[in-house]
């Protein structure tokens, strides 16, 4: 792990978060990327948890994940086991979810990090040693 880049994501996350109501207004009228919005529910059972994620693309299988491994919502996602997405002006698909493992999936998602919009594919370029280090991702599947 990177000192470096676990204080660069740390600041990275805290300006979108302190920019979420201004980006989610341009996301919900014109779309951002790969950019979906993503709840799910908290695990104290008070309400549900809301972030615009980059949703990941590696062959047909999606991916949702962090660079700077567990954080609130990766620990309400793993422990609800799913959630929903959507994308803006439309309805949302429920997903389950699977930690990935260290092993060739997660490295080719880890890889598919440049799908992100500008300056994320950067910023997970530039520490893709430490994403692959520390970095919390997983597969969503279709619930049966």
């Amino acid at each position: 792990m990177s000192r470096f880049w676990q204080r660069a994501y740390r600041v990275q996350y805290r300006v979108l978060a302190l920019t979420d109501p201004l980006v989610r207004g341009l996301w919900g009228r014109f779309g951002i990327g790969n950019i979906v919005d993503v709840t799910v529910p908290r695990r104290n059972g008070k309400g549900d948890r809301s972030r615009l994620l980059g949703l990941l693309r590696v062959g047909d299988r999606r991916y949702l994940g962090h660079p700077n491994g567990e954080v609130g919502w990766t620990r309400d996602l793993e422990a609800a086991g799913g959630g929903a997405y959507r994308w803006p002006r439309a309805g949302s698909s429920w997903f389950r979810a699977t930690r990935l493992d260290e092993g060739p999936e997660r490295d080719a998602v880890v890889r598919a990090t440049t799908q992100h919009p500008f300056p994320g594919n950067l910023m997970y370029w530039l520490g893709r040693r430490h994403v692959r280090a520390v970095g919390v991702f997983f597969r969503l599947d279709q619930p049966s």
